[in-house]
């Protein structure tokens, strides 16, 4: 095991399985504390033990919490700060796309209070530490998905026609938004970018079950592997050369153009407004 990261405290939402597991492993291998979020007790506490006994790292520890429910964001977000005293990373991992219209126990649609206002809840909660803890970052996956759409900040939850990739394309841009705004406000020694890992074959939209589940599977024939897939998240947790880099999309490790929609500093500042008052911070 080598330790460049040793003195560093780690936090990973999603890393029960997919990239999410993959990030959480090497990271450990590289010597820091990592903290993985999951929401299936006996899956998490099995993926803690596999990745210290596959990294000889015995510093990987475990938080259980429905990230969809912002309740449950706010304890693991309080958990967190009683058990550790440090955060110099937070990767925003977590995520699903949803075929079928769901909503989530404080009334929004699923996605959007999965993939968006949960990572947008947690990294307001630990702000604080992590700019206690500088120099730290924040990495947040997106998608390359995000360049279909365009999103309204002030009808986010607006009643309109469902249609499952749309509601995730919409999320995925909101990440890329929301990462820059956040670089815009963070404090000093902190940085935020965001990222697209590629078409990763994972269980990732299988549980949709019906007619997605072959389709998806077809689908990720062209796919690259979890390990592949780990690469940038792992590059910007841990790569000195992007110790200062802030504001930015990358892909394959390197620094990518978005969709023109993701520069617009107004619709950021609008969707910040929004998502302080749906998660109750305003």
């Amino acid at each position: 095991m080598t330790a460049p990261l040793q003195d560093q405290t780690i936090l990973i939402t999603g890393a029960t399985s997919g990239i999410g597991r993959i990030t959480a492993r090497e990271l450990a291998r590289k010597g820091a504390q990592v903290v993985i979020v999951g929401r299936n007790p006996e899956k998490t506490q099995s993926v803690t033990s596999e990745i210290q006994r596959n990294t000889g790292n015995p510093r990987v520890a475990m938080l259980i919490g429905d990230l969809s429910d912002l309740s449950e964001v706010r304890r693991i977000a309080t958990e967190f700060r009683q058990r550790f005293d440090r955060l110099s990373v937070l990767i925003n991992n977590a995520g699903a796309v949803f075929f079928a219209h769901r909503t989530s126990a404080d009334g929004f649609e699923m996605t959007l209070a999965l993939n968006h206002l949960s990572p947008f809840l947690l990294t307001n909660l630990l702000l604080d530490r992590l700019e206690a803890s500088a120099p730290a970052r924040i990495v947040t996956v997106s998608s390359m998905a995000h360049w279909s759409v365009r999103i309204n900040p002030d009808n986010l939850s607006g009643k309109r026609f469902y249609w499952g990739w749309r509601a995730y394309a919409q999320s995925k841009l909101m990440n890329i938004l929301f990462t820059r705004e956040l670089a815009r406000r963070v404090g000093k020694g902190v940085t935020a970018n965001c990222l697209h890992p590629g078409f990763v074959a994972t269980n990732f939209g299988k549980s949709n079950g019906g007619i997605f589940r072959p389709l998806w599977s077809l689908f990720e024939l062209a796919a690259i592997s979890p390990e592949q897939g780990a690469q940038t998240s792992i590059y910007l947790a841990s790569a000195p050369e992007v110790a200062a880099a802030t504001g930015q999309y990358f892909v394959n490790c390197h620094p990518h153009p978005s969709s023109p929609e993701s520069y617009d500093d107004e619709t950021a500042r609008r969707l910040w407004e929004t998502s302080l008052k749906f998660t109750g911070l305003a």
